[in-house]
């Protein structure tokens, strides 16, 4: 597909208009508009200048600099020790999208530490020793279907997971993170893709958890952490993404979402903000574009899918500039905005959005897509998938292998 690129002329003219009300949210959109404005005019020239296909991904200091992670962090990450499954996970998924191997003997060592952190009860922890929580299990189950080994496989306790969840649901369907933890729309999607990858999903596990998503969804449209708050964008995705995992995605409001998402994209900046009148953050690469497959697959099964475009419903090429231009660390890896630091989380979830805004199906079919790739051909990406945020490939052996295993039963099994 041609990709026809954005002049800094006209993006200047999409600057924030504050109608002399100045407030400090306002100065920081300006700010970033700015330093977005210097490095878009000097792509801009690079281009005319070099007459070579720019931009380019920075793929090889951005694979050193994760494969760096993957031995070493530096103590700047000790704040992180209670998600360490999670840091394997940004690091596997980053070099599975830059069609990475990782070595036998890497993949061993990973499957060895994933294990040090499942909890004898089931679920995993964010490090060894710690409390089972859901998201460093979803962190961990996705780690561990990347490696795609048997033993990797196998390393998951399916039957204590499940009883694990059991004891996790509230009556009113929701998930708390881990016993007596917090409750919000995270626990939901991170059980439910588990389940759903590992074969482990059951009606009784998950009874009445849709009607408590369908209550997260705000008068805005977007879905919220819990019911009453303020729409977002990650627990929009996680919301919709798990009520697609339940087959219930046209019990929610597809018309107030998609009109919600589609005003998260920056007319500047080309990237996405996560809340309204907040800023650009490359993170929301992903997190709201990816919403975009989500919502094509719903629009295609109403009376509207012959309106639909064969493109997602959003600018895919804008978001491309803005993650290949402003989000690149010279040094490799990629960050939330300019002048922002580098780090695992952002290089993993700018990468899954740029992938999103590449690859674009019309069909259930992941595999029958049309590419759409900014600057160099080589900056294309392995195609990730919109549920789970694993590479297709990936998630579909994964499947394979524990659809053939028994679901396990659960206590809940009372509400059968």
């Amino acid at each position: 597909m041609p990709v026809d690129r954005r002049r800094h002329a006209d993006l200047a003219k999409e600057r924030f208009k504050e109608e002399n009300v100045y407030t400090n949210s306002s100065l920081e959109q300006r700010n970033t508009e700015e330093s977005c404005l210097r490095l878009f005019e000097k792509a801009e020239a690079a281009h005319a200048e070099l007459e070579d296909e720019l931009p380019v991904l920075n793929r090889l200091k951005t694979v050193n600099f994760l494969r760096r992670g993957l031995k070493n962090l530096s103590e700047g990450y000790e704040c992180l020790d209670a998600s360490r499954p999670w840091l394997v996970y940004w690091i596997v998924h980053s070099l599975e999208l830059l069609d990475q191997p990782i070595s036998e003997q890497d993949k061993s060592a990973l499957v060895s530490f994933l294990g040090h952190c499942q909890d004898p009860e089931g679920g995993f922890a964010g490090g060894p020793g710690q409390v089972p929580h859901l998201a460093p299990t979803y962190a961990a189950v996705n780690s561990l279907a990347i490696i795609g080994t048997e033993e990797a496989y196998k390393m998951v306790d399916r039957e204590k997971m499940a009883a694990w969840m059991d004891r996790l649901r509230c009556d009113d369907g929701a998930f708390t993170m881990h016993v007596d933890g917090e409750l919000d729309i995270r626990g939901v999607y991170c059980a439910l893709s588990t389940a759903r990858l590992v074969n482990i999903y059951s009606p009784e596990l998950f009874h009445n958890t849709d009607q408590w998503l369908l209550r997260c969804q705000s008068y805005e449209g977007g879905f919220g952490g819990v019911p009453g708050m303020e729409a977002h964008g990650g627990y929009s995705f996680c919301g919709l993404a798990a009520l697609l995992l339940m087959r219930k995605e046209k019990l929610c409001n597809l018309d107030t979402l998609l009109l919600w998402g589609v005003n998260r994209q920056m007319r500047l900046e080309g990237g996405f903000q996560g809340r309204t009148n907040k800023l650009v953050d490359g993170c929301y690469s992903f997190w709201q574009g990816g919403l975009f497959p989500l919502l094509h697959k719903m629009v295609t099964e109403t009376g509207d899918r012959d309106s639909l475009p064969s493109q997602w419903l959003f600018d895919q090429t804008a978001l491309q500039e803005y993650l290949l231009i402003c989000c690149q660390d010279l040094r490799g890896g990629l960050i939330d905005k300019p002048g922002k630091s580098r780090d695992f989380y952002h290089t993993c979830y700018t990468l899954s959005g740029l992938a999103v805004a590449q690859h674009f199906s019309n069909t259930n079919n992941l595999t029958n897509e049309s590419l759409s790739v900014l600057g160099d051909p080589k900056n294309l990406l392995v195609p990730t998938h919109p549920v789970y945020n694993i590479c297709v490939p990936a998630a579909v052996e994964a499947s394979q292998y524990f659809d053939n295993l028994p679901v396990p039963r659960v206590a809940s099994s009372q509400y059968n």
